[in-house]
C-alpha cells in the first residue's frame, strides 16, 4: 500500500465524534475509566529497517497500515469502550509526497523548510507561550498546493474563513 493509498484509511474516521466528551456529564468524576495509548505507528520504518536505508528508505507503509488497523479494530472489540485513545511518538518515518507537515505543542506559530517539506507549527487553542492569540490553522490542500492561516478564535467565529481559500475550495 502506498502513502497515497494509505490516505483512505484515516479519512474513514472522518466525521466521527465522541459523544462522551461533547456533554456537561461528563465535567463530573463518575468512577473509575480507562484508555488505550499507542505509539510509534511510525509509517515507512519496517522497510527502512529491513532494507538498512533508515535514512531515505521507508517510501511503502503497508506493513505499518495493516498493524494500524489491527490496533483499531482490537480496540473497537473491547467492552466496555475505552474513555479514549491517544497517539503518540512519531507518526511517520517517510513521507513520499509530503509537502507539509503541521504540528504543534510549542504553544506559539513556527515553522521552517527542510528540502523541499514544509513544517508549520500552530500556536495553542488554550496557553499562549508568545505573542500569538488564542486559534486555529486553516489548511486548504488543492492537487497543486497548501495554502494554510492561522485565525484567532475570535476572528475565525466573527469572519469565517478568508474569500481567497474558500475560492481555492472551489477550484475541481
Amino acid at each position: 500500500m502506498s502513502a497515497a493509498e494509505a490516505g483512505g484509511v484515516f479519512r474513514r474516521a472522518r466525521g466521527r465524534t465522541l459523544d462522551a466528551f461533547s456533554s456537561e456529564k461528563e465535567r463530573e468524576w463518575k468512577g473509575p475509566f480507562y484508555f488505550i495509548q499507542g505509539a510509534d505507528p511510525q509509517f515507512g520504518l519496517m522497510k527502512a529497517w529491513s532494507t538498512g536505508d533508515c535514512d531515505s528508505g521507508g517510501d511503502e507503509w503497508k506493513q505499518e497500515i495493516r498493524l494500524t488497523e489491527q490496533a483499531v479494530q482490537a480496540i473497537n472489540k473491547l467492552g466496555p469502550k475505552p474513555k479514549f485513545f491517544v497517539l503518540c511518538g512519531d507518526l511517520v518515518h517517510a513521507m513520499p509526497g509530503i509537502k507539509a507537515v503541521f504540528s504543534g505543542h510549542y504553544h506559539r506559530n513556527a515553522g521552517g523548510t527542510y528540502q523541499d517539506l514544509d513544517m508549520v507549527v500552530s500556536s495553542a487553542i488554550g496557553c499562549q507561550l508568545g505573542k500569538d492569540t488564542h486559534g486555529l490553522r486553516v489548511v486548504v490542500v488543492t492537487a497543486e498546493k497548501i495554502v494554510h492561516r492561522y485565525y484567532s478564535l475570535d476572528e475565525l467565529s466573527e469572519k469565517g474563513i478568508e474569500d481567497d481559500l474558500m475560492d481555492l475550495l472551489k477550484k475541481k
